[in-house]
């Protein structure tokens, strides 16, 4: 099959992680041929999302120790005198210390089959044509593009229509303040509006472990866990480059702080301010004053010069906060480091949280439908769409350079197929170890846990929240939780989804469970204490470490040609800033002149030669899949609303 794919191409790209996917589409869209081959059988690597039986496989195919030998070396034969070979590692190392544990009678579930689960698709070889996997009710031009993911969710095949702007039939509207106008670039973000718990103190429903293997596909599990700012670079992306008419978006709707063994609500908002009950009048007025300060500080550099060189945890003692306030601040507005950050980063980053208030919402995040593994694909797509051509499951041997110029000319597949290209993008996990000797990566530390309620029931009980966690003890850095209810497509009804995540010290388990054991019930039903009662209870848990290979310096790899460009993994910060500059950086370094993912012309704009032959006419269109149906509380606060972009 390796031979219906033609043999030179302008760009290669190795690897469907987000930057891998944005340099993709950007190098697409500027007209170049563009070759997107992945060795997973997925979309996103390890930015990729899964259902649960997915997740399952993936964490059996991480705790597998052993290492795949190289049966067939017939591509050194490819290999001419007058080049030499970079060999590419065939297994991924980023994962290490993966743990999961069931708080339920695991046993219950044998035999039990996932409800509305495909069959497994034959494993395919190189060109297939297919849909690319990405979970839209829309529509799209027929293109060259990749095999379905088998588990993660029902594949949508690509047809030949334009995509619409919004599902229709949801209720769209717009964000206060804003207008909606025609030809404007928009976003389509949930409704943050839930039908109201009919009790907030209800006892909740008893959720067992054979419910979640039936449920699986319910699930949408982020490998790693990131919100998106409002006003943040990759917002701006999406909507200048088009892409977010394949995807949609839910309001993160409260911002929550754990203080004293409590978790409470942050206000953060003018109108959050003054209609809390947890601040007297006079703190309310002392945290006005400091963030309108925190939105024009550079107007004022005799109010925070002096303290530069101190940490903002004590900048803030110098302002004459309340304790309960500096902790608001530190941890839950600007969310910086007690012991690490200095003043100037703690101002840029109140500064940035409260410039993206109110833009869509009463807090600055937004949160992907169906998890952040759709971002990538949403990338994928547009590349496809501007003739990109997709191959999952299609392992690459080597990288071919030429000794005299000492540029990368070629890659060689695992079909002994040689590819001709200028630019070769390759993510980081692709590098073998003699590559990556002298670079030295951090680690992040991930667990994502099944709960049967939220950290803080509230009315209505459909929230999406983030918590951050202060260090447990001296050396340990803070935790960033985020907490997604059944409305954000990403668990089961009477669920929530929680992730953890904070940069390495030991392992993910050591240094996530002691916030767990705070803030959940992880104990057998039998043994439960009173206090833990009103603890929400883990069903299900899962630890491992990521590699953090961001930051990583080009001239930190060995023997790497000028015209291979390293893509990382994702950082363990709570955006997307770092992959969307680590794109925009490789594309502009490969085409100067070239503007960076541009709007789409308007199809009535474009002009075709008499010999071609319009997309309508060209008969490739191919039937749409259609997705699962969303559940009944999905449909109630997840429908779609356009948000348009603000002049």
């Amino acid at each position: 099959m390796a031979d219906n794919l033609p043999s030179e191409f302008e760009v290669v790209v190795l690897g469907t992680g987000l930057p891998e996917s944005i340099v993709a589409a950007a190098c697409a869209r500027s007209g170049q041929r563009v070759l997107h081959v992945d060795s997973r059988n997925y979309y996103g690597g390890n930015w990729a999302s899964f259902s649960f039986s997915g997740l399952l496989s993936w964490i059996k195919e991480n705790q597998q120790k052993t290492d795949l030998g190289d049966e067939c070396e017939d591509w050194k034969k490819l290999i001419l005198e007058d080049e030499e070979a970079i060999p590419l590692s065939r297994k991924d190392k980023t994962i290490q210390h993966v743990e999961d544990f069931c708080f339920g009678d695991q046993d219950s579930a044998e035999g039990v089959e996932e409800a509305g689960a495909l069959p497994k698709l034959p494993v395919l070889g190189a060109s297939g044509a297919k849909g690319v996997s990405l979970e839209s009710e829309k529509e799209c031009p027929a293109v060259e593009s990749p095999c379905p993911e088998p588990e993660s969710r029902e594949p949508e095949q690509a047809t030949g229509t334009e995509p619409a702007g919004a599902t229709e039939g949801n209720g769209a509207g717009t964000t206060p303040g804003t207008e909606s106008s025609p030809g404007e670039s928009t976003l389509e973000l949930g409704q943050t509006e839930a039908a109201p718990s009919e009790t907030p103190t209800q006892e909740p429903k008893k959720i067992t472990y054979s419910q979640i293997v039936r449920e699986g596909r319910r699930f949408n599990i982020d490998l790693v866990s990131k919100l998106l700012f409002s006003r943040g670079l990759l917002i701006d992306l999406l909507i200048k480059s088009n892409v977010s008419r394949y995807a949609e978006f839910k309001n993160a709707t409260r911002i929550l702080a754990f203080r004293e063994g409590r978790v409470e609500q942050v206000p953060c908002s003018r109108a959050d301010v003054f209609n809390s009950r947890q601040l007297t009048m006079v703190e309310k007025r002392m945290l006005m004053k400091f963030l309108t300060f925190c939105l024009d500080y550079e107007q004022h550099p005799e109010e925070y010069q002096d303290h530069e060189s101190s940490t903002f945890a004590q900048f803030l003692q110098t302002r004459k906060l309340t304790p309960s306030l500096q902790h608001f601040i530190l941890h839950s507005i600007a969310m910086v480091s007690e012991t690490e950050s200095r003043t100037l980063e703690g101002l840029q980053a109140t500064k940035k949280f409260l410039q993206c208030l109110g833009r869509y919402g009463n807090t600055p995040f937004l949160f992907p439908l169906y998890g952040q593994g759709e971002i990538p694909q949403c990338f994928c797509r547009l590349c496809a769409v501007f003739g990109g051509i997709y191959c999952l499951r299609h392992p690459v041997r080597c990288l071919v350079v030429d000794k005299a110029s000492g540029r990368c000319k070629a890659i060689v597949d695992h079909f002994g197929q040689r590819i001709s290209a200028n630019y070769f993008i390759v993510e980081d996990s692709y590098l073998s170890e003699s590559t990556c000797t002298n670079v030295c990566y951090r680690q992040i530390s991930r667990a994502v846990l099944i709960t049967d309620q939220s950290v803080l029931n509230t009315d209505p009980e459909q929230q999406v929240s983030i918590l951050t966690v202060p260090p447990v003890e001296l050396g340990k850095p803070a935790v960033c939780v985020i907490e997604l209810c059944s409305s954000t497509m990403t668990c089961m009804k009477d669920t929530y989804l929680v992730h953890l995540t904070c940069p390495s010290t030991q392992t993910a388990r050591e240094d996530l469970e002691p916030v767990v054991q705070k803030l959940f019930n992880v104990n057998a039903e039998k043994e439960t204490e009173n206090e833990e009662l009103e603890k929400p209870r883990v069903l299900w848990a899962v630890y491992f470490n990521m590699r953090d290979s961001s930051g990583v310096e080009k001239n930190s790899y060995s023997g790497l040609p000028p015209n291979v460009y390293v893509c990382s993994g994702p950082d363990s910060a709570l955006g997307n800033d770092c992959a969307v500059k680590q794109a925009e950086t490789i594309f502009k370094e490969m085409f100067p002149t070239e503007e960076f993912c541009p709007p789409p012309p308007n199809p009535e704009d474009i002009i075709y030669d008499e010999d071609e032959i319009e997309p309508e006419e060209s008969g490739l269109s191919n039937p749409a899949e259609t997705k699962p149906e969303p559940s009944a509380e999905g449909s109630s606060d997840g429908g779609a609303a356009a948000v348009t972009k603000e002049e």
